[in-house]
């Protein structure tokens, strides 16, 4: 199975962003992150990205005569890069922006279905925006937003912090450019 579609189901997707920080979980931790999947989807989706090597397993121990497997993400395999994303099609595409909006709704109503949600303490956000861009600006605008990202990408688990999902969105609106105003 190739990158992209090993990575764009949203079961999947969901398991990559729990297994985020470097955190070495048990399929046991993922059932109760993912609480509204049931445990032989959480299995299954496991084992494929296990077998694509996305997951690699870090311990195992014998719990009740079973032997129970300790995972952590080798997030190299996680990117889809320029190269993979230039050779998407379209179709390709819709299909990876509609999986990431679905993750998006799933995650978010797991958290506020957690006791004692409260978006405004946790700082939730969204909101959009239009922003009149030339490409130059285009291209500052995502070197600035990809460095402050990054800034922060490879925080693991430490006191005082907690896992956040940040999923920017950009492409244009729109047919064309206007001079509107202009002579």
């Amino acid at each position: 199975m190739d990158t992209v579609t090993l990575l764009l189901h949203p079961v999947r997707l969901r398991i990559v962003h729990a297994m985020s920080g470097g955190r070495a979980r048990t399929i046991g931790d993922l059932c109760e992150d993912l609480a509204d999947v049931p445990r032989t989807t959480v299995y299954r989706h496991v084992g494929l990205l296990a077998e694509a090597g996305v997951l690699e397993v870090v311990g195992e121990q014998r719990v009740h005569g079973a032997v129970e497997r300790t995972y952590r993400l080798h997030r190299a395999r996680t990117v889809i890069d320029r190269d993979m994303a230039a050779s998407m099609s379209l179709e390709d595409h819709r299909a990876a922006f509609t999986t990431g909006l679905g993750v998006l709704l799933s995650e978010f109503n797991a958290y506020l279905d957690r006791e004692g949600a409260d978006p405004f303490a946790d700082s939730v956000g969204y909101t959009q925006s239009t922003y009149w861009l030339t490409p130059d600006e285009l291209a500052d605008l995502i070197k600035q937003v990809r460095a402050a990202m990054l800034a922060h990408r490879d925080n693991g688990p430490a006191e005082g912090r907690r896992p956040y999902l940040l999923s920017p969105i950009l492409f244009p609106t729109g047919g064309t450019t206007t001079t509107e105003g202009h002579a």
